[in-house]
């Protein structure tokens, strides 16, 4: 499906707890097989630096359930700078879109300095937008989110079924790879996010390998989380 010429993709999200959890994921991981950037069986680390304006438009249009938003966000993967990515992700009702780029180690220090003028002369749209975004309506750190991701895959329809652990908030520093983050869990450790994420047509046997029985589907959103727990301890 496509939108404004993008295309989107849908993305359900579901809480688990404990005992479904540990069922849906033997399920998922008898017959699918693990995200290339696993590490292990526990996946593989995600830490993001978000950002929004002085009016926290992304928080508030989050909230509201604005049909058309977007958040920009800089995501590393296990605590490595060797993969640095710009990403905006977009959302259109019920369906999302994300658009990536790459940022060299070098340009991620002098944004976090307050110097957006290394992406001045970019040619990729996506970068264009955030410069201006920093530049003309004063975006800044907002906040810090950390998690493990176990991430499966299926091809046909682009499938991905992603169980996101252990959410955390950065709560004094705006830093990804500073050594003295401070990281305070969001949510009960016992909880789980589960994420199904398709293009077009979910396939039957995804949608019964993955649908939880004990759960409803939820907004869910790391951002929202993160940010309402990193405000009770530092503020922009």
């Amino acid at each position: 499906m496509e939108f404004l010429g993008r295309k989107l993709r849908h993305e359900l999200k579901y809480y688990l707890h404990p005992h479904e959890y540990l069922t849906l994921r033997k399920r998922v991981n008898a017959l699918l097989p693990l995200d290339s950037h696993a590490i292990g069986e526990e996946g593989y680390g995600i830490r993001s630096l978000y950002f929004d304006n002085p009016q926290d438009i992304a928080l508030l249009d989050k909230s509201n359930g604005i049909f058309r938003r977007h958040k920009y966000r800089i995501r590393i993967y296990n605590g490595s700078d060797k993969t640095i990515k710009l990403e905006r992700k977009n959302k259109f009702g019920e369906y999302v879109n994300k658009e990536s780029a790459s940022l060299a180690r070098s340009d991620y220090d002098r944004i976090l300095r307050g110097d957006a003028s290394c992406l001045h002369s970019s040619t990729i749209p996506l970068v264009q937008d955030f410069y201006r975004a920093l530049v003309h309506d004063d975006y800044r750190p907002a906040s810090i989110v950390d998690y493990t991701r176990e991430a499966y895959v299926y091809e046909h329809g682009d499938v991905r079924i992603t169980f996101d652990k252990r959410l955390a908030a950065g709560i004094n520093t705006y830093d990804l790879f500073d050594p003295g983050l401070i990281l305070t869990e969001t949510l009960d450790p016992t909880r789980t996010i589960l994420e199904v994420k398709y293009n077009e047509y979910l396939p039957e046997m995804i949608r019964v390998l993955a649908s939880p029985h004990a759960s409803n589907r939820s907004a869910i959103s790391k951002y929202v989380i993160c940010r309402e727990t990193a405000k009770q301890h530092f503020k922009r």
